[in-house]
């Protein structure tokens, strides 16, 4: 089957943007993984139904067997904007057979390493890039892209941070 942007389901999107808008509680959702530690630098996170694996390249310690969390970031971040590019493509009628997102992030890391407490162990610069395959303006594309990044969740929360609190318990 050819992908297209009005694959998505707008009619379950717009149900439930007016069952928000008559009850605003339903828009607050609590989402949540468990991550269990597997051996060497290897994790598996559980995410409802879907199971995730991390490691660390061979360079950091890891076997290099699964995606390191830094780049669960970006995956993150990407794949975030994609769902809102193309639900907001198909709300406009603008549909297109392809769309890849890169993205890169900057680390230093003697942050990580706390080898220089001066640098912080994040990333200090992401940055993505759209290719869009479709018949639509440049300018459409653009409006699209800039409506995905400003309503991204995940852009969202990076760029402006959010609060984490944490707890230990003996098990």
């Amino acid at each position: 089957m050819a992908k297209s942007c009005f694959q998505v389901n707008i009619g379950a999107f717009d149900q439930f943007i007016e069952d928000v808008k008559n009850d605003p509680e339903k828009a607050k959702v609590t989402f949540k993984t468990t991550t269990e530690w597997q051996g060497g630098a290897v994790s598996k996170t559980t995410a409802r139904n879907f199971v995730l694996h991390t490691d660390e390249p061979t360079s950091l310690g890891g076997t290099d067997s699964a995606a390191d969390p830094v780049e669960l970031l970006l995956a993150s971040i990407a794949t975030c904007f994609s769902i809102g590019f193309v639900t907001h493509a198909a709300k406009r009628g603008i549909d297109f057979s392809d769309l890849i997102i890169e993205t890169e992030g900057d680390l230093d890391l003697r942050g990580y390493f706390g080898l220089d407490r001066s640098v912080r162990p994040g990333y200090t610069n992401i940055r993505y890039k759209v290719k869009v395959k479709s018949d639509a303006s440049i300018e459409q594309l653009e409006e699209l892209r800039q409506l995905a990044h400003e309503l991204s969740p995940m852009i969202e929360t990076v760029t402006n941070g959010v609060g984490i609190t944490g707890s230990v318990e003996k098990i």
